[in-house]
């Protein structure tokens, strides 16, 4: 007898629904014969294990036959775990052991214990929106992934902890009424009630400069890079740039969902990100770590970062190979990895913040004479951060020591609340102006910030009087600007207009964003 349950399998960051064919020879034999067909992996094939014994656990006998078991479209590989519990469920409605004939309504994804009972597994979300977008309305899932899979609208998410309760779930479908509830979630409120870090502005002494060029960075998701001394705070505001940042917005929460439940990194808990995810990786990490990879690739940092911050402290000391692989994620928000077997690409849009020392010893432009660094030295060390890589960082402004009256001073300084407030300020003009921008076709990645912005739309929304032409040709003559600087420029401009709540670029607007490129040119001149 032949039945059929469905399923899905992840690739990349995406799921595809796939069909699982059960059928058995209904000749009782001496030894039972358990094959499965369709591309599966290791785990896919060990799955009779654990089948075998979950079924014999959970009550049923299994006579001695030929099973085989189709996993279709069979030109797609099968990975995982997740297909033990619709083999489990075929196998039972082939031997009859199932009131219900057709459960093409229901996607069934979990791994099976040998006791029968159901363990997670990862990509739950990507399958759910697999699952809406086929048309199937019927989610059954181990209950450890339940909030997960239920932030999709439009899927009832039936959260099972047994293969039993699977059984009864489907045969009380038979009657034409699941006894369960399916599970919902409030996605409105889980972001309405997101917590901000910990870390405040509010600590930091002194670096007004530095502060009002984070508060920029954050209001257009710009990178930004920091460079001074040891002890100067680089770190320290870096680590608290998460705490002024625009909260994200649904669709933004999705995509980064989707992505750390492929990794497995999600909290299950949640079920949903509700803040920006803040990425610090070390030093000695890969490139394979830090863009993503592996024979069946897996996202990275900059992915793992997506709608969020990724935070390079010591950036000089990162391996120059690691540092050059940065350059495709920052101008394209996605990376693709190819292999043999498949070829992935995964979204990489970040704001990009770093931190480095001006030289090998720190003191270069510090206290006269406590420098002890070459010219060449010095050279060697910045030149480990390539011109192309600084290119495509919008803001570089130094951070200077922190004067002993600053340090010790007793006046309250601005915390992150009230810059939060005006970054929310600005990030709502930029949502109003963009909203309509990006376009509805399939495929197309939505606006959310002004970093974001195409060249179209730089032309648009950039415009510029006679004398703000002036004062950027000056500077792109003057300062050997590239055409990819023109276009930051203008961005962070628009930026910088829209926190000082005005409609269009006025000169003093181009002038700071100007400031901001002129740091490389006195370093890596």
């Amino acid at each position: 007898m032949l039945f059929k349950t469905r399923s899905a399998a992840v690739y990349g960051i995406d799921a595809h629904i796939i069909d699982v064919e059960v059928d058995f020879s209904g000749i009782i034999q001496e030894n039972e014969s358990f094959a499965t067909v369709g591309l599966p992996d290791a785990a896919v094939r060990e799955s009779r294990d654990r089948v075998r014994s979950a079924i014999k656990n959970s009550g049923f006998d299994l006579p001695p036959t030929r099973i085989t078991i189709n996993l279709a479209p069979a030109d797609l590989k099968k990975e995982g775990s997740g297909f033990d519990l619709p083999i489990a469920t075929g196998i039972l409605g082939a031997y009859g052991g199932l009131a219900i004939k057709d459960v093409s309504d229901f996607v069934l994804v979990g791994e099976l214990g040998l006791d029968g009972g159901l363990r997670a597994v990862q990509g739950m979300l990507p399958i759910a929106i697999a699952a809406r977008a086929a048309g199937i309305k019927n989610l059954v899932i181990p209950a450890a992934n339940a909030r997960e899979a239920a932030v999709v609208e439009g899927v009832n998410v039936y959260p099972v902890h047994s293969l039993l309760e699977v059984r009864e779930l489907l045969n009380s479908a038979a009657q034409g009424n699941i006894f369960a509830q399916p599970l919902h979630v409030d996605t409105k409120a889980l972001l309405a009630h997101a917590e901000h870090a910990s870390p405040d502005f509010r600590d930091v002494r002194g670096q007004h400069v530095a502060k009002r060029a984070l508060e920029v960075a954050a209001a257009g998701s710009h990178n930004i890079l920091m460079i001074g001394p040891p002890g100067s705070g680089k770190t320290m505001l870096a680590k608290r740039l998460p705490s002024i940042l625009a909260p994200l917005r649904f669709e933004e929460a999705l995509e980064t969902t989707k992505i750390h439940s492929v990794a497995g990194v999600l909290d299950r808990d949640a079920g949903l990100v509700t803040q920006r995810p803040f990425r610090s990786p070390h030093h000695t990490i890969s490139d394979a770590g830090l863009i993503g990879g592996g024979i069946v690739p897996r996202p990275g940092e900059v992915s793992l970062a997506h709608n969020g911050l990724l935070f390079l402290d010591e950036l000089p000391e990162f391996p120059r190979n690691v540092l050059e692989v940065l350059r495709q994620p920052l101008e394209d928000g996605s990376v693709t990895i190819a292999r043999a077997a498949m070829s992935l690409s995964f979204p990489a849009r970040f704001m990009l913040a770093a931190a480095m020392n001006p030289c090998p010893c720190g003191y270069f432009n510090d206290t006269p004479g406590r420098c002890v660094c070459s010219p060449p030295q010095i050279q060697r060390y910045v030149s480990k951060v390539s011109g192309p890589l600084l290119d495509r960082i919008d803001i570089h402004i130094e951070v200077p020591a922190v004067q002993y009256k600053e340090l010790r001073g007793t006046a309250a300084a601005e915390g992150s609340a009230e810059i939060r407030g005006r970054v929310l300020a600005a990030r709502e003009r930029q949502h109003q102006r963009l909203m309509h921008a990006g376009s509805k076709t399939p495929g197309k990645t939505k606006i959310f910030s002004n970093a974001q912005m195409t060249t179209q739309q730089i032309r648009t929304f950039c415009e510029l009087s006679t004398d703000a032409e002036r004062v950027l040709e000056r500077a792109m003559q003057q300062q050997g600007l590239s055409a990819r600087a023109h276009d930051r420029i203008l961005k962070v401009a628009r930026t910088i207009a829209d926190l000082d709540g005005a409609a269009d670029i006025a000169v003093k607007h181009l002038a700071e964003a100007i400031q901001y490129r002129t740091l490389d040119r006195s370093y890596w001149a």
